[in-house]
């Protein structure tokens, strides 16, 4: 299967106007309750959207996370079918950081700025662009898409999917930014929350207290040299970054410089490679963090945020040579983690290929290139023509 040689109509004001208003549809998703948000402004939309190109819409509700839903818009039956799946929730974002808003679409140098342009609300205009000409009520195989909640912080939304829900489809692509490489394998991830306990008191004699901002220190300093053994004894040079990382990403204590901090929250992650087990590596830096706090006499727990997400690797095989060959790029790996060993879990032979730079996702600033958009859309048109059709 390869893609066709002509490229598929682009329409710069059409498309525009779909990634426009889902970027100006806010819908941040975060471990901290003071920047989550619903996305259900975009789930609603997007359902419209594929209404009305025939599909079938179901809105999902994830359980136990109010303000959080899935799409799951199907058209056509049988065995056999394909899924695109891209997640409608982005990362918080500092407005004073960006030279334009970035809830507004601003074009310049042949770019498209706004939060969630990379990742990944455009990939949802790039589908409909793809499909919207295509006889679908003549497909021999069903097409669903997928759009999910919560893939930046505790993708809950991905959990929340059954089997019975995709029993019979063959294939997914998901649809992350990846300029355009098919990836079949990246880390997994796990986000932690170091509580720390200390004593409070008048600053004046700190003897009198115990400073919990001290023992975050001592934390500190467990973590990364936990870090730079990990570095040392696990390696792959199928990654970019061949080794597993641990990044400190945010710290909360105290409320005042003249009194002893009572407490401090630290959260970090770690990106496990695949055949790191995940269990082991949490237990053993558990007891090496706790142990080194509870012999500076400070109370700790180290727990999950969320359960983790596993590393994927899928073996190549048919369907990876097809997205070889529609994008002209050989398989690569990524150390960012996706939603995609979820969706191999229901048992599909899953891709993860997008337009647009994960080099752009999460900063101030967020573009995506536009002339990845034709061929990106050119891919999905093919895929699901020679697929689907």
């Amino acid at each position: 299967m390869t893609a066709s040689n002509t490229r598929t109509p682009f329409a710069p004001r059409r498309l525009r106007e779909i990634v426009e208003t889902l970027v100006g549809m806010p819908s941040v998703s975060s471990t901290l309750p003071a920047f989550d948000q619903t996305n259900e402004s975009v789930i609603h939309y997007l359902a419209n959207r594929f209404e009305d190109l025939g599909f079938d819409c179901h809105v999902q509700q994830v359980m136990e996370h109010p303000g959080k839903f899935n799409l799951i818009a199907n058209r056509g039956r049988g065995p056999d079918g394909l899924v695109l799946s891209g997640h409608t929730d982005t990362v918080p974002t500092d407005a004073a950081h960006w030279n334009s808003d970035p809830f507004t679409v601003t074009e310049k140098d042949d770019r498209w700025y706004g939060l969630g342009t990379a990742d990944m609300k455009s990939f949802f205009a790039i589908i409909e662009a793809a499909i919207a000409d295509l006889p679908l009520s003549e497909l021999k195989r069903p097409l669903t898409i997928l759009a999910t909640a919560d893939e930046e912080s505790s993708m809950s939304g991905a959990r929340a999917l059954t089997a019975a829900q995709f029993s019979g489809y063959r294939y997914a692509v998901v649809g992350e930014p990846t300029d355009l490489r098919p990836i079949v394998k990246h880390k997994g991830i796990m986000m932690l929350k170091l509580g720390i306990d200390g004593v409070t008191g008048h600053s004046s004699d700190p003897d009198r207290g115990k400073n919990a901002v001290e023992a975050a220190n001592l934390a500190i300093g467990e973590l990364l040299r936990f870090r730079d053994e990990l570095t040392r004894k696990h390696e792959d040079p199928n990654f970019e970054v061949p080794y597993p990382t641990l990044n400190l990403g945010c710290i909360h204590g105290g409320d005042n410089p003249n009194r002893i901090c009572e407490h401090v929250d630290l959260e970090f992650d770690l990106r496990l490679l695949p055949g790191m087990e995940e269990e082991d590596t949490h237990q053993a830096l558990k007891g090496r963090v706790l142990g080194v706090l509870k012999d500076a006499g400070f109370p700790a727990t180290l727990e999950l945020l969320h359960p983790s997400v596993p590393p994927f690797s899928t073996s190549k095989g048919d369907f990876t040579d097809i997205m070889c060959n529609l994008s002209g790029n050989e398989a690569n790996s990524v150390a960012f983690a996706t939603e995609a060993p979820f969706l191999t879990s229901l048992g599909m032979q899953t891709v993860v290929l997008g337009a647009g730079s994960i080099n752009q996702a999460h900063q101030p600033n967020e573009y995506i290139e536009l002339k990845q958009v034709p061929r990106a859309i050119d891919i999905i048109r093919t895929l699901v023509q020679s697929h689907c059709l």
